[in-house]
């Protein structure tokens, strides 16, 4: 695999469910859903919602009824609402989450053309996939070849100056403030024409 495509940053969300509104749910079973459908083990989604990996087990095979304070948990650990886990969302999916990245708290992925800052890393089937990116590259010669992947891409600059080359068009120079969204089938590679790294603000559909 290139080191140098960000492809590998791409993470298809699969989401399954009905369309249409249910009924209310049994909540051990609708924990469990829930902690199934982000591939969690209940040692993963007891740590995540700071519960006992038994008190976990006895709320979702109906052993127990859970304190409020012990749904808050459970809906902050599986970041959603507490409504939510009584009721399945209308469209198969989590609704109302939210994820704040601080800054110096990203996850990171450096390569010998861009440095990326990986932001909302805590949201699990997420339908775009936004980070930070330090331009490295100078020129075309650092790549190799085209960067191709699934979905639709938005690129923000924040600083600096970049480059953007695409398969079909011409090299266009962007600034700050200017932005470009185009196919990411299409090949594309982004080099700095500044003195320094440039930063620019990627955001990529997943799917």
């Amino acid at each position: 695999m290139n080191e140098n495509d960000p492809t590998n940053l791409i993470r298809v969300a699969h989401e399954n469910g009905d369309s249409t509104i249910a009924q209310p749910l049994d909540l051990g079973a609708r924990v469990r859903e829930l902690r199934k459908a982000r591939d969690w083990t209940l040692e993963q989604a007891a740590k995540q919602a700071g519960l006992a990996r038994s008190t976990l087990s006895k709320i979702e095979n109906g052993q127990m009824s859970p304190t409020y304070d012990a749904l808050k948990k459970l809906a902050v650990g599986l970041e959603i609402s507490v409504p939510q886990l009584f009721t399945p969302p209308s469209k198969g999916q989590v609704n109302g989450r939210m994820a704040v990245t601080r800054l110096g708290a990203e996850g990171s992925k450096i390569t010998t053309t861009y440095e990326h800052a990986l932001l909302a890393e805590t949201l699990t089937n997420k339908k775009m996939l936004p980070y930070r990116a330090r331009v490295r590259a100078r020129s075309m010669d650092d790549f190799d070849g085209w960067v191709r992947h699934d979905g639709e891409e938005f690129l923000y600059v924040l600083t600096g100056k970049v480059r953007l080359y695409t398969e079909f068009y011409e090299p266009i120079d962007l600034g700050r403030g200017d932005n470009a969204y185009y196919d990411a089938s299409m090949g594309h590679n982004v080099v700095s024409i500044s003195q320094d790294d440039a930063t620019i603000l990627w955001v990529t559909s997943l799917g």
